[in-house]
């Protein structure tokens, strides 16, 4: 059949709109080789003769029977205007988040908690085949198991999509399934620990944005390793691409890692009043983008989970609050005041409250601290030139500071979490799930 013969009467297109962003429209006149316009009626009872010519005639619609369809490949016709009228209809007519499209699964965010992930629902596709059950991301994840254990053969996950997609949910649903089926009979509870690191990597790796209050603002790769009885056995973590500029600045409406407010809405328990905080509002690191809180988060609670995930990994209460000193550490650095003095040179005060409790923190001289803020040293073959900065220079150097010593810390928690769930055994297979940030 010609394609002309297609655009008959009675049959359905997708035309272009500015609101809509594509309209469907019903044919009014069969269409001929060689005419200059197609006469459509609208949904609204309008006809419009819609400019055309054979090389871009507008997308037909699906028959009505192929709306809804769970995969996108049974669509008699699978462009733009189809793909997102059929998730539309999945999602806002029968709320329906998930949506094959051959092995791709389809997510759409939700934005809210849905009862379609507790263990009743993992056992339910735990064994089955991936179309005899409806689209989810258990269902992705059992067809990796399965092909793993099948076939002896490593596995991996992609999770991709902009910022706000469910990325990072997504990643750890699927982790949550692994850890769920396949639990061994030791007591070592790898399983639990290998989920426990997601509330640290979130912590200190995740921070509100504009379009998202959960943001990961870095590339994360897990292994999952499992033994030739298909168990979990450890697992292996690497990250990437830190965002490093986001510890010393935010956009407006945006937050630092989540990390700093939790540790500032816990200021005032007992164990952290050395650490001489106080709210999120008094610190320029944490209130540049001038909306410190989460609607429907309490920090103060997340703390609490923070340190009950380093205590479950194995960490000790020394260890947690060494991270936390460096953390508090960051927090008074950016409220060191460097002013100018002089011909446009920079100086920071000895006596600056916030400079004292940064050195006091990392075990610093204050002296030296104060001088080398503001002044930065020159070698040569021949000599050494101490150059004092400006007061612009000086702030940017202090900022530096503070995301190069976030930067290595973070750095640090990953390779202890790694540590933690390093295993003695021998890897016989793997899955990797690979979170890349939006």
């Amino acid at each position: 059949m010609a394609v002309a013969e297609l655009y008959a009467q009675y049959n359905r297109v997708w035309i272009p709109d500015p609101e809509e962003v594509w309209k469907s429209a019903e044919i009014a006149k069969d269409y001929r080789v060689g005419d200059q316009v197609l006469r459509l009626l609208l949904e609204d009872g309008t006809e419009l003769d819609y400019p055309v010519d054979p090389g871009s005639l507008p997308p037909l619609r699906n028959p009505d029977i192929l709306v809804g369809e769970n995969d996108l490949t049974a669509l008699s016709y699978l462009h733009e205007p189809a793909v997102l009228h059929n998730l539309r209809i999945r999602f806002a007519e029968s709320k329906l988040i998930y949506t094959y499209s051959g092995i791709i699964l389809v997510a759409m965010n939700p934005y809210k908690q849905l009862p379609i992930y507790g263990d009743a629902i993992i056992h339910a596709y735990s064994g089955q085949n991936m179309g005899d059950m409806d689209p989810h991301i258990f269902a992705v994840a059992e067809e990796a198991y399965k092909q793993m254990a099948r076939n002896n053969r490593n596995q991996s996950i992609i999770v991709s999509g902009e910022s706000g997609a469910g990325k990072t949910v997504s990643a750890r649903y699927a982790m949550r399934y692994f850890a769920t089926v396949s639990k061994s009979s030791s007591n070592a509870h790898v399983e639990e620990k290998v989920l426990a690191s997601n509330p640290i990597t979130e912590a200190v790796g995740n921070a509100k944005t504009t379009r998202n209050d959960n943001s990961s603002r870095f590339g994360k790769y897990t292994e999952i390793s499992f033994d030739e009885r298909n168990q979990i056995i450890g697992a292996n973590m690497r990250t990437y691409l830190l965002e490093k500029s986001r510890v010393v600045f935010q956009s407006e409406n945006e937050r630092n890692y989540h990390i700093f407010y939790q540790l500032c809405a816990s200021a005032q328990q007992s164990e952290f009043k050395h650490l001489k905080l106080g709210s999120a509002e008094e610190f320029n690191y944490t209130r540049m983008g001038g909306n410190t809180v989460i609607e429907g988060v309490d920090d103060r609670a997340d703390m609490a989970e923070t340190q009950k995930t380093f205590t479950l990994l194995g960490f000790k209460k020394d260890f947690q609050m060494d991270v936390f000193k460096i953390l508090a550490a960051i927090l008074h650095l950016g409220n060191v005041q460097v002013t100018t003095v002089g011909n446009e040179r920079s100086a920071v005060s000895e006596d600056d409250s916030h400079l004292k409790v940064f050195c006091e923190l990392l075990g610093l001289e204050t002296i030296k601290v104060a001088q080398w803020l503001c002044n930065r040293k020159i070698v040569t073959s021949s000599e050494t030139v101490v150059k004092p900065m400006t007061r612009p220079q000086a702030i940017n150097a202090r900022d530096a500071l503070a995301k190069k010593i976030y930067a290595h810390l973070f750095d640090f928690i990953v390779e202890q979490i790694n540590q933690a769930l390093h295993f003695s055994g021998k890897q016989h297979t793997f899955i990797g799930v690979l979170d890349i940030y939006g």
